[in-house]
C-alpha cells in the first residue's frame, strides 16, 4: 500500500508544479510586465487551490472508473489544465465531459484509439465541421491501473500544445494512482466479506453440535427448557446467516449476543455468570454486522472453556455523546499483549482464528483508524475489549431486511 501512497503524493506534487507553471506562464503571455514583488503569495495561492482542487476530486475516483465518479472528477480537474474541454474513458466509451464541443464526445473512442493501443501519450488532430468550434487538438494520456492501460485522460484545446500534453500526462498519472487506491480498497472489501463469511462458517461443527448437545440433555428432563433453547438456537443460527445488509443495529446484535450465550448457559450451567447492562439510548445505533458476538464468542472460548470453576463475563453498552461504547470483559485466563497485538496486525497464528482481527479491520474500514479494537490484557489476568461506535455516520445505516426463501 505503501508505493501506492507515494505514487499518488509524488503525481499530485508534479500535477501541482505543472499547473503552476501553466498558470504563470499564461499570466506572463497576457501581462508581459517585470516581476511583481508579490508573486511568492501567488505562487502559495496558486499551489494550494491545486491541492485543494486534486483533493476534491480525489473521492469521486475512488469508486473507481465508472460514470458516476467520472462527471464529478473531471470536473474538478479541467480548471486544473486549464484546456477548454476535458474527457475521461475507459477503453470502450467516453465517461464523462466537461466544457464546450460536446459533439466530440462521440468520436473521443476514436480520438484515444491509438494511445490505448500503443499506451504512449501524444497529441491528437480533432476534425469539426463547426468553424466556430475550438477544439482542433487533444493532448491525449493513458490512465494506468496496476500496469494495465485501463483508460484514457484526453484534454482538448485550438493548438498542439506539448505543455498541456506534459500536464494531461501527470493529472493522468494522479489519476491512476487513485484508481489504483480504489482498487486496493475493493480488494480488502472483498478480503473482509470472505473472513465474514468464515466468521460465519466458524458457527458450523462445534457450537451446533454443543448445542445441540445440550439441548438434546433436556429433552426428557425438562421438555419445555427443551423447546425454548430450540428456538434460540434457530433465531440465534438464522441472524448469523442473513444475507441482508453489511449492518445491524447494536438491539439486534445484542440479542442474538443473548440467544448466543442463553446456548451456551445451557451447557455450563452455574460455571458461566453473564452481567448485561445497556443503556436504552444506544439500542438503535447501526453498526457492522457480527461485529460483537464475535467478540462475545472468543471471551467464552478463551476465557472460560478450558478453566476450571466459575467464569464471568460482563457486557456493558453506555450511551457517550455522539458514541456508544461497548465494553465486553471476562476474568478468564487472559493472553499474552504480544499476541494481541500481531491478532490485530493481522497476524493469526495456528488456532488463533480471525474473529478479533476481522472485527478490529472492519471497525477501522468503516469509522477510521481511531475507532479501532482497544483490547486490555495479560496472562492469567481476563481480558476487556472496548469498541467506540459513532451514533451517526456517513454510509451506515440498516437495510430493510429480505427474508431468504
Amino acid at each position: 500500500m505503501t508505493h501506492l501512497l507515494l505514487l499518488g503524493l509524488t503525481a499530485l506534487a508534479c500535477l501541482g508544479c505543472l499547473a503552476l507553471g501553466a498558470a504563470l506562464q499564461r499570466r506572463a503571455d497576457r501581462a508581459r510586465r517585470p516581476a511583481d514583488p508579490d508573486l511568492a503569495t501567488r505562487i502559495e495561492q496558486t499551489t494550494f487551490h491545486t491541492l485543494h482542487t486534486a483533493a476534491l476530486a480525489a473521492p469521486a475516483l475512488r469508486g473507481g472508473l465508472t460514470e458516476d465518479g467520472a462527471g464529478p472528477a473531471v470536473q474538478r480537474l479541467r480548471p486544473l489544465l486549464g484546456a477548454p474541454a476535458l474527457c475521461l474513458t475507459d477503453r470502450h466509451t467516453a465517461l464523462a465531459w466537461d466544457g464546450p464541443g460536446e459533439q466530440h464526445r462521440a468520436a473521443a473512442g476514436t480520438t484515444v484509439a491509438g494511445v490505448l493501443a500503443e499506451g504512449r501519450p501524444r497529441l491528437v488532430a480533432v476534425e469539426c465541421a463547426d468553424p466556430s468550434c475550438e477544439l482542433r487538438w487533444a493532448a491525449v494520456a493513458p490512465l494506468r491501473v496496476d500496469g494495465r492501460v485501463s483508460g484514457a485522460l484526453a484534454a482538448f484545446g485550438p493548438a498542439d500544445s506539448p505543455v498541456l500534453l506534459r500536464a494531461t500526462e501527470e493529472l493522468a498519472r494522479w489519476v491512476g494512482g487513485q484508481l489504483e487506491l480504489a482498487e486496493l480498497d475493493r480488494s480488502r472489501s472483498r478480503l473482509i466479506e470472505a473472513e465474514l463469511r468464515s466468521l460465519r462458517a466458524q458457527i458450523s461443527p462445534h457450537f451446533v453440535f454443543n448445542s445441540l448437545t445440550a439441548i438434546a440433555s433436556f429433552v426428557r428432563t425438562d421438555p419445555d427448557r427443551a423447546r425454548e433453547l430450540l428456538l434460540e438456537f434457530a433465531e440465534f443460527t438464522r441472524y448469523s446467516v442473513r444475507r441482508h445488509g453489511d449492518f445491524t443495529t447494536l438491539a439486534e446484535e445484542l440479542r442474538s449476543i443473548d440467544q448466543y450465550l442463553n446456548l451456551v448457559r445451557a451447557r455450563f450451567g452455574d460455571r458461566l455468570r453473564v452481567t448485561l447492562r445497556v443503556a436504552p439510548e444506544v439500542l438503535p445505533v447501526a453498526l457492522p454486522f457480527l461485529c460483537l458476538q464475535p467478540l462475545v464468542e472468543n471471551a467464552v472460548k478463551h476465557g472460560i472453556e478450558g478453566r476450571p470453576g466459575t467464569g464471568r463475563i460482563t457486557l456493558t453498552a453506555d450511551d457517550a455523546g455522539a458514541e456508544a461504547v461497548v465494553v465486553i470483559e471476562d476474568d478468564g485466563a487472559g493472553a499474552d499483549p504480544a499476541r494481541i497485538r500481531a491478532l490485530l496486525a493481522g497476524q493469526a497464528g495456528p488456532g488463533d482464528g480471525i474473529g478479533l482481527g476481522n472485527v478490529d479491520e472492519r471497525l477501522r474500514q468503516v469509522y477510521g483508524d481511531g475507532h479501532g479494537l482497544v483490547v486490555e490484557t495479560a496472562v492469567g489476568a481476563g481480558l476487556k475489549v472496548t469498541v467506540r461506535i459513532p451514533k451517526y455516520h456517513p454510509g451506515v445505516r440498516v437495510s430493510a431486511p429480505v427474508e431468504t426463501p
